[in-house]
């Protein structure tokens, strides 16, 4: 929904940026490869065939988004991948904090970006059941 609106090179670091947060605690579900290839298909572009936590640069990703609307859709995309498990992990955490820290936003704006993430997860979740 709001992917789309990303720009072509955003897309990409955006994807390295979820594929990152989704291994962040070191359990990557199968909810959240589900997320990520919903947000390849929204973007339209092909998921990595393998991702390398280890060499992933935090701070070259997150200096790829220029815009306060692109850190905006970030953020709230993001938000749906960590509560897609139910789980909120100290390690997503705190890589939310680095996020937030280098983006400029504030604890008040992080909140209401987690409970729309929350309740988008969980809308998505209910929506796969009505269509099994």
């Amino acid at each position: 929904m709001l992917l789309m609106k990303l720009q072509s090179k955003e897309k990409f670091s955006f994807l390295q940026l979820a594929h990152y947060l989704a291994r962040v605690d070191d359990i990557y579900g199968e909810k959240e490869e589900e997320i990520i290839q919903e947000y390849c298909t929204e973007m339209g572009i092909e998921n990595l065939t393998s991702f390398d936590k280890n060499s992933f640069d935090l701070e070259e990703i997150l200096n790829d988004f220029k815009s306060l609307k692109s850190k905006k859709i970030v953020i709230l995309e993001l938000m749906i991948l960590i509560h897609i498990d139910r789980k909120y992990h100290y390690k997503e955490k705190e890589l939310i904090e680095k996020i937030i820290k280098k983006f400029a936003f504030n604890e008040e704006e992080i909140k209401k970006y987690s409970k729309w993430g929350d309740s988008v997860a969980t809308l998505y979740e209910e929506a796969k059941s009505y269509i099994k």
